[in-house]
Parts: C-alpha cells; sequence; structure tokens
C-alpha cells in the first residue's frame, strides 16, 4: 500500500514539473477567448490531453518490454532530466488562438508534441500499474491546466521541486537501465543494483548544480563609484 502510495505521489510530481511548458501553451492559447470559452478551451483540452496521454502512457508500457527498449529509454530520461534543469523554454512562440475550436485544438496538439518526456517517464515508473497510471496523469493534467500560472510561479519560486522532479527522472533512468531483460544479468555480475538508481538520480542533480553555478558565475557584476 505504501509503495503505491509514494509511487503516486512521485508519478504526481514528475508530471507536474515536467509540464511546465504545457502550462504556458494553455495559457497562451485561451488568453484572446471571452472568459466563458477561455474556461471551456482549458478543460476541454485538459480532458483531449488526459486521454490522449493515457493511450501513449499505455502503448510506451508495452513497448518497454522489447529487450534493449528500457537501456536506451534510460539514456533518453537521462537526457531529459537533464534538459529540464539547464533550459529553459519559456520563451517559445506559441499560436494565440481566435476561436474556441482551434484553442482546443492548440492545447492537445502542443501536449501531444512535448509529452514524450512524461510518457517515457510514468511508463517507467509505473511499472505496469495501470491503476496508478490513471490517478497520477488524470489528478496532475487538470492541476496543471486549471493552475497553470500558479504552477509556473511555484516552479519559479521553489526551484526545489525541479531539481526533486530531475532527480526522481535520474534515479527512474537508473532503474531502468537495470531493469532491461538484455542488460541486467551483465550489470548485476559486477555492479550492485541499488546503485546504479541513485547514481542517476545523483548524476543528474550534480549536472544541474554545475551548470546552475555556472551560470551565477557569467553574470556581469555592476560595479558602482
Amino acid at each position: 500500500m505504501w509503495e503505491s502510495i509514494l509511487l503516486f505521489f512521485q508519478i504526481l510530481i514528475v508530471n507536474i514539473v515536467l509540464s511546465g511548458d504545457n502550462a504556458v501553451v494553455i495559457a497562451m492559447a485561451s488568453k484572446n477567448l471571452p472568459a466563458v470559452q477561455r474556461t471551456q478551451a482549458i478543460w476541454w483540452g485538459a480532458f483531449g490531453a488526459i486521454g490522449l496521454r493515457l493511450i501513449l502512457t499505455l502503448v510506451a508500457v508495452s513497448i518497454l518490454g522489447i529487450p534493449y527498449i528500457q537501456a536506451v529509454g534510460s539514456i533518453l530520461l537521462i537526457w531529459i532530466a537533464i534538459k529540464l534543469l539547464i533550459e529553459d523554454d519559456s520563451g517559445r512562440n506559441i499560436a494565440v488562438a481566435s476561436s474556441l475550436g482551434k484553442a482546443v485544438r492548440t492545447i492537445i496538439l502542443a501536449d501531444f508534441i512535448m509529452s514524450l518526456d512524461n510518457v517515457l517517464a510514468i511508463a517507467a515508473m509505473a511499472k505496469n500499474d495501470i491503476a496508478i497510471i490513471i490517478l497520477g496523469i488524470s489528478l496532475s493534467i487538470p492541476l496543471i491546466i486549471w493552475g497553470s500560472s500558479v504552477v509556473m510561479k511555484l516552479l519559479h519560486r521553489f526551484p526545489i521541486f525541479v531539481f526533486l522532479g530531475a532527480g526522481i527522472l535520474g534515479y527512474t533512468a537508473g532503474e531502468m537501465f537495470t531493469n532491461d531483460i538484455k542488460v541486467a544479468p551483465y550489470v548485476d555480475q559486477y555492479i550492485p543494483h541499488w546503485l546504479i538508481p541513485i547514481a542517476g538520480g545523483a548524476f543528474v542533480i550534480i549536472i544541474g548544480l554545475i551548470k546552475k553555478w555556472a551560470n551565477r558565475k557569467n553574470i556581469p557584476h555592476v560595479t558602482t563609484r
């Protein structure tokens, strides 16, 4: 029971952190609509995004059973986690919709394009627990969409959540690598199983901290006389 509860909260945190860009898309796509239509666009877009992401995640869960797919996916997930910490995509160009239908289509299409990281992470973390997948995605996406501006402010104000999400992704990537049916026998011969997930999470966080330190160092200092 406690393992399922912990898994649910891990999925919730990672989905919220990885969906920061989705929050920007939602806010931008519907900002020129009347208040009533704006609310409708947000919620219809939310339902469409939930259905699409559930289908993609369930497909990903089945694909991860193919030999070497988890090993390759773990490397991709490490990259996604590092990218989460070192990149700021909030300035991307978003089409501003002029009608309810266009806004809904924009939200669903954008969620489809930007859902690779979410889908891969959740599929790897869930370990075939379909109920947890459905619950985690169903609760997190409406939370992001309904409170998109609040989510973005929280992530900027409390970067610890971003680092926490990235660390969970790194840990999950390590577990994916060791769980691959072809890779696991070779890894278990030389390295303790628990070491690789911890190393994955630590690696991601260290890279993020180094990048953060480097960015601060490169900020020009203004001297006053």
